[in-house]
């Protein structure tokens, strides 16, 4: 099972003021979503969620405890307070075991500090994969290795370690360019032009030309 386990409880009422005091006792309002069954209305402790939300992110199944029920799980969707360091709400995806899913993983360019090229520069131009596989087979990450790129080299989808991964179906165009490495641009400063004095015009030189 999931290696990343977190607690919930049942969640009783839905209104404004319940959700404010929860909030307040540092527990966030979730709900968990399933297919084919009705949406659950939970609660977990935000100190518990941050630490998992940081290590498993939106691609690792978690295993949510609802009050001694096993629920495996993806978190789906997470608002955040525009301006406090505040958890509003979670949405948790139910994940049946026995059914393949289609998930859009994190891709991760190793290496992308010791790059043998230099000078150089390095452009990520995809940040994700979709895949679809078995809940026990999902990847929490896509990665190639950029160490040895040349300039003018591309990477794409079919490079990602998943392309190779049998029980993991790519469903993202494999020729897509996930990056590109190239020389730095020059910045080009222009000069400023010198101009002598004799091409000048003198302020009656000015004036003279206004009234004609």
């Amino acid at each position: 099972m999931a290696e990343f386990k977190l607690e919930a409880k049942k969640r009783e009422g839905t209104g404004k003021n319940k959700v404010d005091k929860m909030r307040v006792e540092k527990l966030i309002p979730s709900i968990v979503y399933s297919k084919g069954k009705e949406s659950q209305p939970i609660v977990v402790d935000s100190k518990d969620f941050d630490k998992i939300y940081l290590e498993a992110g939106t691609s690792n199944i978690i295993e949510l405890d609802i009050e001694g029920i096993n629920q495996p799980a993806l978190i789906k969707e997470v608002q955040k307070h525009p301006f406090k360091n505040q958890y509003l709400h979670v949405d948790f995806q139910g994940v049946d075991m026995s059914v393949k899913m289609k998930v859009f993983v994190p891709i991760v360019l190793e290496g992308r500090d010791s790059i043998r090229v230099q000078p150089s520069v390095l452009m990520q131009l995809v940040n994700e994969v979709e895949v679809e596989c078995l809940p026990a087979d999902l990847p929490s990450e896509a990665i190639v290795n950029v160490e040895n790129m040349q300039i003018g080299e591309n990477i794409t989808i079919k490079d990602l370690d998943v392309f190779s991964d049998s029980k993991v179906e790519v469903l993202t165009d494999l020729e897509e360019v996930v990056a590109t490495l190239s020389e730095p641009r020059e910045e080009v400063i222009e000069e400023d032009v010198d101009v002598e004095a004799g091409e000048v015009p003198t302020v009656g030189e000015t004036e003279e030309s206004s009234e004609e």
